[in-house]
């Protein structure tokens, strides 16, 4: 299992071929300097298997003509389309390395004394960020972390969508029958689903009547309704005020978004079952997954965002990853908020910060953690923050050690065990 973390790039030596390149979706411009100066006019390359080779061979033919020894490639960390190229580079032996789009924008008016932005200037930018000693290394993550980040994204695709399709349904079934929605106050519910497939309309509610109806929530909702939200329900459509022109085609659509919400239900749910998979073959993940609160797809998550835990030596260095690391604004006598950089892996954030929510519940390890905060005057979310990265910190000695949490409810404090 390879790592994915980063490393801060000292400046590079006199041997050093430094290239660059600025990525875009159909082709890269690329950027050789030489230790003495000397330049390589920048470049378009097309992003395919010629464009890569094009691209390969001039730098080749640079390091030979300069008698240099090695070669590193810069990049600005932005997007997908990179990410054929550097398997291509990865597969030559060569270093790797990436800077911060936000480094690249500050430092493009140096250039030229201009904030014109170009192709062509950028990957000249990106080489003064690395000659500064401002990149970072990437190393591309291979087997099962690989394949848990790709799944991690997938799921959160696929959730983001179901999001879309349920706002989407919410309006048609307000024009429709607005009344359902005051009954039945979850539409993405199973409940609310069965009834908008079989009985969409005030009509289809009426046709069913109150005993036919509550038969259906008591079956449907596995006992949590019955003959009262029967009641409700049919009486709402009664007194129903849902527009009927036009209402064949909304119907369609009805039928079409529950038919893809289906559909995307049932790719998470294969999405989760391949990350239980995966963890199987990662030993330390059930170091992670014996703290309460942490289940399967949080720590898949978390793996395949990190990668290996192994290649990060301080606590500090993941909490950059994460771009949970504080900074502050202070001048003077004003003294800043203590606040997150949010410079790192914006999912990683996302699934800490759901895991810091199912801690601090009643009977959480982190709950009187939690409260403490709330107690000093602390705003809730900074308050989750806090958490997730006492988590965070956890997380990372659990895993280095090999072991188990043990909570201990009382003072709050954890153990490692030696796992079994």
């Amino acid at each position: 299992m390879k790592n994915s973390s980063t490393k801060r790039v000292r400046r590079l030596n006199e041997k050093t071929l430094l290239a660059t390149v600025d990525m875009g979706m159909t082709r890269h411009t690329g950027y050789c300097r030489c230790p003495n100066g000397t330049e390589v006019k920048p470049f378009d390359f097309a992003n395919n298997k010629k464009g890569f080779e094009e691209f390969w061979t001039s730098v080749c033919r640079t390091k030979k003509a300069h008698n240099l020894q090695e070669v590193v490639v810069g990049f600005e960390s932005t997007g997908p389309y990179a990410e054929p190229l550097l398997h291509f580079l990865r597969r030559k032996g060569i270093k790797l390395v990436q800077v911060n789009p936000l480094h690249t924008k500050r430092l493009k008016e140096l250039q030229g004394n201009s904030p014109g932005k170009t192709d062509h200037k950028d990957p000249k930018v990106i080489a003064d960020i690395i000659e500064l000693g401002h990149a970072l290394t990437v190393i591309i993550p291979e087997g099962t972390t690989a394949e848990l980040r790709r799944l991690t994204s997938a799921r959160e695709r696929s959730m983001q969508r179901r999001t879309v399709l349920l706002n989407q349904l919410h309006v048609l079934v307000f024009i429709l029958f607005p009344e359902f929605l005051q009954v039945l106050k979850k539409i993405g519910s199973k409940t609310s689903q069965y009834l908008l497939t079989h009985c969409p309309t005030p009509e289809g509610i009426i046709k069913k009547g109150v005993v036919a109806l509550a038969r259906i929530l008591k079956t449907v909702s596995r006992g949590n309704m019955g003959r009262e939200q029967a009641e409700a329900l049919y009486k709402a459509a009664q007194e129903s005020v849902g527009v009927k022109e036009g209402q064949k085609s909304i119907l369609l659509e009805i039928t079409e978004i529950l038919t893809a919400i289906e559909a995307t239900g049932r790719f998470i749910a294969m999405v989760e079952t391949e990350m239980g998979k995966g963890l199987e073959e990662i030993p330390y993940s059930r170091s992670i997954l014996s703290i309460k609160g942490i289940g399967t797809i949080i720590t898949a998550g978390l793996l395949g965002e990190i990668g290996d835990f192994g290649q990060f030596h301080t606590i500090s260095e993941v909490m950059k990853h994460a771009g949970l690391d504080l900074y502050e604004i202070s001048s003077g006598k004003h003294k800043g908020q203590k606040r997150i950089s949010k410079r790192g892996r914006h999912l990683l954030r996302k699934i800490l910060f759901f895991a810091a929510i199912n801690t601090v519940r009643k009977g959480g390890i982190m709950h009187e953690y939690y409260q403490k905060y709330i107690q000093r005057g602390m705003l809730r979310m900074k308050a989750l923050i806090a958490i997730a990265r006492k988590l965070l910190r956890i997380i990372f000695a659990i895993v280095r050690d090999i072991g188990v949490f043990v909570s201990n409810y009382s003072e709050m404090q954890y153990q490692i065990k030696e796992a079994a």
